[in-house]
């Protein structure tokens, strides 16, 4: 039932090929590390992080994150410093930034 409420593409590897391809497969154990990974719609992944099993993830974070990746995609000349969250500055990429973040 719980699982029926989810509003998101959601995906099962029960064959382990896509942690395998991802690289996060445990083969002696025949489980994956804890991977998130945001694709882009050009199916460029844009975000990834990978956590031992015995190591929480953020989903505050991970919502950051996605929501940093929407807004370079829509605004490709402007980039979203740490700890960005919407509404927030952004940066323009350029030389003048070097070295001072």
């Amino acid at each position: 039932e719980t699982i029926q409420k989810i509003q998101y593409p959601m995906l099962a590897d029960p064959t382990g090929k896509l942690a395998r391809d991802f690289e996060v497969m445990i083969e002696e154990d025949g489980m994956a590390e804890r991977g998130t990974f945001i694709v882009n719609p050009e199916g460029r992944i844009v975000v990834y992080e990978v956590n031992s099993g015995s190591i929480g993830r953020n989903a505050e974070e991970l919502l950051r994150k996605v929501q940093a990746a929407q807004f370079v995609a829509e605004h490709g000349d402007q980039v979203c410093p740490a700890r960005w969250k919407p509404g927030e500055k952004t940066l323009t990429p350029g030389l003048n930034l070097v070295g001072k973040l």
